[in-house]
């Protein structure tokens, strides 16, 4: 009778291996199959996450605009602006800011930018929530999507945090039932790859900035836009029927690169005009309000960075006990951190 295995064929481990070896024609079947159900389940929560994830608010001819108001611009100090200014159907714009960008007052141009500045405006507003702003955005956190304030909506010290969790088209709309208020020497603080030209405001009255806020997105008001002394704001004012009201402001473009509205994908830029022209606008601001905020960190203390953006410490001696160390450390030259300035997306805050 067949007993088994011949002795001269066994596994030194015992018959057991070879046992152990028939379930696996049909056990690699089943790893395929397997290996098939993951990949397609991956695929099934990426597209919707996909699907899940807020979309941009569409500007189209206002995306070019810095500033755009219904009734009057009025301007004290030296403001400057990178983008167009427009104004319909009022005509009056006053204290002659400084326009890098095209002045439109109330021509084809101003009236078609009004009427994109209408559509992107109810869509903003008509976005489903994904939760409320509170009343005061002072120290807290938000991810992408729609926040709510059922009325007015204040940044009363400090700063916000705007986190993209690395997604540099994350968006984030703010909806505002009523007015926007920030404190002065206030701050919006991009993270994570959160990108300005990807951040809305969509505010049912009036939105006022204070002394020395640093702000960042498109500001989408019904009414009045107001930017106190050395605000600073790398977005849009846009104002439907009001006015935007102006004082020693300095307004960057906000536009990714990838987008031809410069609304929405791809990786937003500054240009070295634009980095300059804010750093001396951030040192107006803080001597204006005493504020100690440094550079795009939001923070007193943090290491500045160059326009390329590498940290640049002072650099410091070493003490030594003996005459020849401390005759050292009087010839060495101490590096000067230079002002802080924007140098990609992500880091900047207003």
């Amino acid at each position: 009778m067949y007993r088994g295995v011949p002795k001269m064929y066994e596994s030194h481990f015992g018959d057991s291996l070879a046992v152990s070896r028939r379930p696996l024609v049909s056990g690699g079947k089943t790893l395929r199959a397997g290996l098939f159900l993951l990949g397609l389940l991956s695929t099934l929560i990426f597209a919707s996450s996909a699907l899940g994830a807020t979309a941009t608010v569409g500007l189209g001819s206002a995306a070019s605009f810095s500033v755009l108001a219904g009734s009057t611009v009025t301007n004290t100090g030296p403001t400057t602006m990178f983008g167009d200014l427009g104004l319909s159907p009022g005509s009056s714009v006053t204290g002659a800011p400084q326009v890098l960008g095209q002045t439109h007052v109330d021509d084809a141009v101003a009236i078609g930018a009004k009427n994109a500045l209408t559509t992107g405006y109810n869509d903003a507003a008509s976005r489903a929530s994904n939760g409320s702003a509170g009343t005061d955005l002072a120290g807290q956190t938000f991810l992408p999507g729609v926040r709510t304030a059922s009325s007015s909506l204040l940044l009363s010290s400090g700063s916000v945090t705007l986190d993209a969790q690395g997604d540099p088209n994350a968006v984030f709309i703010f909806q505002i039932g009523s007015t926007l208020i920030t404190g002065s020497s206030t701050t919006v603080l991009l993270v994570n790859g959160a990108q300005a030209c990807n951040v809305f405001w969509q505010v049912g009255s009036s939105a006022t900035l204070g002394t020395g806020t640093r702000f960042v997105g498109t500001i989408m008001a019904s009414a009045t836009i107001t930017a106190n002394t050395a605000a600073t704001i790398h977005g849009r004012l846009l104002a439907q029927t009001a006015a935007v009201n102006l004082d020693t402001n300095t307004i960057t473009t906000s536009n990714c690169a990838s987008s031809a509205t410069g609304s929405g994908g791809g990786t937003e830029t500054i240009t070295l005009a634009e980095a300059t022209k804010l750093a001396e606008a951030i040192k107006l601001a803080e001597s204006t309000t005493g504020g100690g905020a440094s550079g795009p960190g939001g923070k007193a203390g943090t290491t500045p960075l160059s326009p390329t953006g590498s940290k640049t410490p002072v650099k410091r001696g070493r003490r030594h006990s003996s005459r020849r160390g401390s005759s050292r450390r009087a010839s060495k030259r101490h590096s000067l951190a230079r002002p802080a300035l924007p140098h990609r997306r992500g880091s900047f805050t207003g």
